[in-house]
């Protein structure tokens, strides 16, 4: 009995200390070409670094200190900017830009993305993305990382894998060249 109550303790220990392997995230698979956001050229051509996801690592290792960092941009953007359409800030249906007080979706991807960089996480492992949510068009801000595909939102303040998100996402900026982009195909678990 002894030797039970020895193992089943050493499990649990093991349990609590291991990250959850069975649990490990899911990384997007791409298949192809897709068309960018309409208004993400001119995005571009304004904010050329926000749109790169050159140089530097592909994946970032999540060590706690830079999960904890991911926590804190996500939380503190959507604390800062309030939701606001892009009809009501530019008169227009779709405008991407770096929010100051008010944005849409792609507005708070951006400003996440440009906090991340700051901080020196590479830009080729922060994809914006789109997805479609109660049948509208959504936007978040994808980090590839040793965990899988992380998501940062403006719907919530949690860092979630991108997988149990109830979104539909169809595309990511192309790691290798962030003017383009990819279809997502599907997951991958890691």
């Amino acid at each position: 009995m002894k030797f039970f109550v020895a193992q089943a303790v050493s499990l649990s220990l093991l349990l609590f200390v291991t990250p959850q392997v069975a649990e490990a995230g899911t990384t997007m698979r791409t298949g192809g070409k897709a068309f960018a956001p309409p208004a993400f050229a001119s995005f571009c051509a304004r904010e050329p670094r926000l749109c790169s996801t050159g140089g530097g690592s592909k994946l970032v290792v999540l060590q706690p200190e830079k999960a904890s960092e991911l926590q804190q941009v996500n939380r503190a953007v959507n604390a800062r900017i309030r939701e606001r359409s892009d009809r009501a800030n530019a008169g227009r249906d779709d405008d991407w830009r770096v929010p100051t007080a008010y944005g849409d979706c792609e507005d708070f991807a951006i400003l996440k993305k440009r906090e991340l960089l700051k901080r020196g996480w590479p830009a080729s492992a922060l994809l914006l993305t789109v997805a479609r949510y109660r049948g509208e068009g959504h936007t978040v801000l994808t980090v590839r990382t040793s965990e899988g595909d992380l998501v940062l939102d403006n719907m919530t303040n949690s860092v979630r894998d991108w997988s149990r998100t109830p979104y539909d996402y169809f595309a990511r900026q192309s790691q290798s060249n962030g003017r383009r982009w990819e279809r997502i195909d599907g997951a991958r678990h890691i």
